[in-house]
């Protein structure tokens, strides 16, 4: 899939998000290894804290059909923002430092990243060290 069209797809279902406190709506397309695609966006809670990222709800809905391992990742915002910590974390779990994130608003992409220039010297959890 071309990025434009990514970008279409992430666009669409920005107008799905449900961000009544912030106005801020954001939607994140992931596509996986193999070229499969799966789409969030962001869900506020009058409780912040349960407030959960469009990036991760994509990644989620990825992880939660058996998949690991995610290739790219187009994000749309009102202002191009990038992502948070927390979903550059997650990110980092299931991508590599390699991975394209891609940075737009409604109307164009703006920025193109790898994540290891996002997340530099990110946590790494390595079961065989002591």
């Amino acid at each position: 899939m071309t990025e434009q069209e990514l970008h279409r797809y992430a666009v669409e279902v920005r107008q799905r998000a449900y961000a009544p406190y912030s106005r801020y709506a954001v939607g994140a397309v992931v596509e996986t290894e193999d070229g499969t695609l799966f789409a969030g966006c962001n869900v506020e809670n009058a409780a912040y804290p349960q407030c959960m990222c469009a990036e991760r709800v994509a990644i989620f809905k990825a992880v939660s059909e058996g998949h690991r391992r995610i290739r790219r990742l187009l994000l749309v915002t009102e202002d191009g923002g990038t992502p948070c910590g927390g979903c550059r974390s997650v990110m980092a779990e299931f991508g590599s430092p390699e991975m394209d994130v891609i940075i737009a608003t409604p109307e164009k992409i703006v920025k193109r990243y790898r994540l290891g220039d996002l997340l530099l010297d990110g946590f790494e959890f390595r079961r065989d060290a002591s």
